[in-house]
């Protein structure tokens, strides 16, 4: 990859600027459909995605696969359906449903009819929903279940434009089928050759921790540039050969990219519809790489290191733990490794790490990590033990790839270097400034917010603060609207107090509260699944309310361990000085989390305005 760092004069202020040419271009008459056709023709026999095949014997669910060829006949079945159906190019169809290979097949043919794609999180609530298809203005929507089914039918007197409903779990895929058996196929080839690069392929609601949600409009080369240049600097994940266990919900741009990935590289994805089953779905497809977001890299180390001390095993993890980093750490050094550490590193890939490889299917090697800092602890623990995460940056509003780390490129603890086709500025006020083929041309039917976000120029102001180093690598600080300024008039960025203290096992979440206040405090819930544990540990019953433990001395001294070891990444003046253990855990249907888990803040301030009063009544 060739890469180019430049500095520049922007406004009168020397900014970093940092810019990697594109490896693809992409075509004026290109679209997403087109790897599915390509695949189809060059290798028809290809497995491109796995599916649930019905039940076995004995009650176990059986597995089908689906070769590039009947991916492709079945995309055009179903877009036939959706012609047959009075859906017009340009025409908006809402898309319901948990992570499931229906939504993929769905998704290609909304495309392949000329139409565009509206998700919506199969979590949604009636009113978000409601306003989803009212402002997209969607004609038809595909649902999953009879929960959806029934909160589209409660709102449906809102959605003038709405004529069409199906759902997938009463067999709406095959009436779609059923119904565009009469549709010419060639009008479905016609419509997929008229849509251009430059066509809307889909408008994704962002989640939104404030306000309500905006509808980002990405284009067919929007999202095609962002792969078309990913994948040839990530060999190690998309390629033919290489397979994925998709579980994160396919209304967020993150997945919908791995999505399109796949189909691009041909390689091979099942999808995951119940995160319960996840451990045993990994186990059962063993995938070569897998897509998360943070929280779950957390749990699989939390779990693995809880485990082994409930085994008595505890100062084997902690040491196995310690050589894991080190090891991973020498690799970003001239030397490497050593020899004594080596050869730690090959005991405890036979007493340890094996075995943490075996919870991920044990052929995964690679993993992709996004939506929120995976933090350099759990990056280098996890390289050390095997299993290299190539922790990205983006936006949904960047469709959504703008940098990651590289297998040839890797800096644990930055989000990487601009991908290819891609330039990152930092303004002069520190904030993260985007531009490329990637970047989204607007807020749908919003010109003022899109106004607010896109300069004259062609730049995305991505809200976000960062460095960038002389080799390209960009670092995130913090959100300019999450920014706290005391009152003494310090400016604290709440994102490196709150990722440190997340890491303790016993901590599922953590906000840092001061604004115009004396000093930093943080709020802190507790991780349910490591909490019976740790009662167990000290004596207690597993099923002891979090209320009885406010002032539990072993558990303040607990996480009050994990207070200081945040402090330490901090001057005094940021450091945290009280907190507050909360009585429940942050969740999305109290409205505290978005879909992707991103802490709604606004909302926890509000929900616990007494306990942050009472922290500085004092």
């Amino acid at each position: 990859m060739v890469a180019a760092g430049t500095a520049s004069e922007h406004e009168g202020v020397q900014v970093r600027e940092f810019s990697v040419p594109p490896i693809v271009t992409v075509g004026d008459s290109a679209n997403l459909t087109d790897p599915v056709w390509d695949n189809a023709e060059v290798a028809p026999d290809d497995v491109q995605f796995v599916r649930p095949g019905g039940t076995a014997t004995g009650g176990g669910q059986t597995w089908a696969d689906v070769t590039c060829r009947q991916f492709r006949d079945e995309v055009v079945a179903a877009a036939r359906g959706l012609v047959a159906a009075g859906v017009q190019p340009g025409d908006r169809v809402g898309l319901m449903s948990r992570t499931r290979y229906e939504w993929t097949l769905l998704d290609y043919a909304i495309w392949t009819a000329g139409a565009v794609t509206v998700p919506i999180y199969e979590t949604s609530s009636a009113e978000q929903a409601a306003w989803i298809l009212a402002d997209s203005g969607a004609v038809a929507c595909v649902v999953e279940s009879n929960a959806h089914a029934t909160l589209v039918a409660g709102v449906r007197d809102r959605l003038p434009e709405l004529r069409q409903v199906w759902q997938i779990d009463l067999g709406g895929v095959d009436d779609l089928v059923r119904a565009g058996a009469t549709v010419d196929a060639a009008e479905v080839e016609r419509r997929r050759a008229a849509v251009g690069a430059d066509d809307l392929a889909t408008i994704i609601y962002t989640s939104g921790t404030t306000g309500r949600p905006k509808g980002c409009e990405l284009t067919h080369r929007n999202m095609y540039a962002d792969i078309a240049n990913a994948v040839p600097v990530l060999p190690n994940l998309f390629r033919p050969g290489a397979s994925t266990l998709l579980f994160l919900p396919l209304a967020h741009a993150f997945a919908r990219l791995i999505q399109i990935g796949v189909v691009h590289a041909r390689a091979t994805m099942r999808h995951c519809s119940d995160t319960r089953d996840l451990v045993a779905e990994l186990q059962d497809f063993r995938p070569t790489f897998v897509l998360s977001v943070p929280r779950v890299f957390e749990k699989v180390y939390n779990g693995a290191k809880q485990k082994a001390e409930a085994e008595g095993k505890g100062r084997i993890f902690a040491r196995a733990e310690r050589v894991a980093i080190a090891y991973s750490e020498a690799l970003e050094t001239s030397g490497g490794p050593g020899l004594a550490l080596r050869a730690q590193h090959a005991l405890f890939d036979k007493l340890v790490y094996r075995k943490l490889r075996a919870a991920m299917g044990g052929r995964c090697r690679d993993a992709i990590s996004g939506g929120a800092p995976l933090g350099a602890r759990l990056g280098h623990f996890f390289r050390g033990i095997g299993v290299s995460i190539c922790e990205g940056y983006g936006l949904t509003e960047t469709s959504p790839a703008a940098a990651a780390n590289l297998p040839d490129a890797t800096r644990i603890g930055s989000v990487g270097r601009p991908l290819p086709g891609v330039t990152i500025r930092i303004d002069d006020d520190g904030e993260i400034l985007i531009a490329g083929d990637l970047v989204f041309r607007g807020y749908w039917r919003n010109e003022e917010a899109t106004a607010e976000v896109l300069t004259p120029d062609g730049w995305f102001r991505s809200g976000d603060l960062g460095t960038l180093d002389d080799d390209g690598f960009l670092t995130i600080t913090g959100r300019k609207k999450e920014i706290i300024v005391t009152a003494g008039g310090k400016n604290v960025a709440p994102a490196v107090l709150e990722d440190q203290v997340r890491a303790h096992p016993l901590v599922s979440q953590c906000l840092v509260v001061g604004d115009r206040q004396p000093f930093i405090a943080a709020l802190v819930t507790l991780d349910e699944e490591a909490l019976p544990r740790w009662l167990a540990s000290v004596g207690l019953p597993e099923d002891t309310p979090v209320e009885k433990l406010h002032e539990h001395e072993g558990l303040r001294a607990e996480i009050q361990g994990a207070i200081d070891v945040a402090n330490q990444a901090v001057s005094k003046a940021e450091a945290i000085k009280v907190f507050r253990i909360l009585p429940r855990d942050f969740t999305e249907a109290t409205g505290e989390l978005t879909p992707s888990l991103k802490v709604k803040r606004q909302v926890v301030h509000k929900s616990y305005a007494a306990e942050i009063a009472d922290i500085y009544r004092g």
